[in-house]
């Protein structure tokens, strides 16, 4: 072993016997999570590809005996399921909120880490204690107002609540707060507006963090079932969870629990594929934007 790849039990350790024993341990500790964390994925993926007999057998199995990839077809042409309207509608949704939440939350957060705002403390905290806050307390008056305004089953009833987002603006923050106010000190001798240190500046060296935020916007929009059932009441206007939840899981008795585990795969492939990309992004972010004591 090299010495730069030594890690915290190093072989010497390893002779002892209390360290193997506690070092299998936690190898079975950590097995056992991911097994549990795996099954449901892979029991929706193996129940995809069953016969309508044999998903009602008992005792259940867990492989198929006949994988059948005809339902994935049927899911998309056999029972008259608008996927791709529902996938178009989670897409713009999710656009929307990344430009909503990284330009709006970003230039507030850039704000309150590098320029003289009045009482900054004090803005800082008021954003803040909105995290204490019940989200389940404001989803009335939120309905309320964007009904009032016309913006019930439009996009907008999603953008608008993204661009203040509490918790990314956190986030934001804390990353901002890292960039040493030399840099934007000397941008400002050489004639840079604050506008264009943000994006020339900011924006650049804040990559791990705008990466998170991209995977966290990523995962709540994809996931977000109780907020688009309450906005959203056209069938053309529902995105991808509320879509299947509607359609596929709750209502249709028709179409066959093998088709609808094939929908649910495929619904949960996205996300797994969008955190394998960004995975380094989220850790990098997360640890350098960690709230500093």
């Amino acid at each position: 072993m090299k010495q730069g790849d030594r890690g915290i039990i190093s072989l010497y350790d390893f002779k002892k016997s209390t360290v193997k024993i506690g070092y299998a341990g936690m190898v079975l500790v950590i097995v056992a999570i991911a097994v549990t964390m795996i099954y449901p994925f892979l029991n929706t993926f193996f129940g995809s590809l069953k016969t309508r007999e044999e998903f009602f057998t008992f005792p259940p199995t867990f492989f198929p005996k006949h994988w059948i990839w005809q339902n994935y077809d049927d899911a998309f042409h056999a029972f008259d399921l608008p996927l791709f309207t529902f996938l178009k509608n989670t897409i713009f949704i999710y656009l929307g909120n990344t430009v909503f939440s990284l330009l709006f939350l970003g230039l507030a957060a850039f704000a309150l880490s590098h320029l003289h705002i009045p009482l900054k403390r004090w803005v800082t905290l008021f954003f803040f204690s909105t995290l204490l806050i019940p989200p389940a307390s404001y989803i009335v008056p939120n309905f309320l107002n964007l009904k009032s305004l016309g913006l019930i089953n439009t996009y907008w009833a999603f953008w608008l609540p993204a661009a203040a987002n509490a918790y990314y603006m956190l986030l934001l923050k804390n990353f901002f707060d890292g960039i040493h106010k030399e840099i934007l000190e000397a941008a400002r001798i050489d004639g840079a507006s604050e506008f264009k240190s943000f994006l020339t500046i900011a924006v650049p060296l804040s990559t791990p963090i705008i990466g998170t935020l991209l995977m966290l916007s990523f995962s709540t929009t994809w996931n977000d079932f109780y907020w688009p059932n309450i906005v959203m009441t056209e069938k053309s206007m529902y995105p991808i969870a509320t879509g299947i939840y509607r359609y596929v899981v709750y209502q249709n008795s028709v179409i066959p629990w093998s088709v609808r585990f094939a929908v649910l795969t495929m619904a949960m492939l996205p996300p797994v594929v969008f955190f394998l990309i960004f995975q380094k992004f989220i850790i990098r972010g997360l640890s350098v934007s960690s709230v500093k004591g």
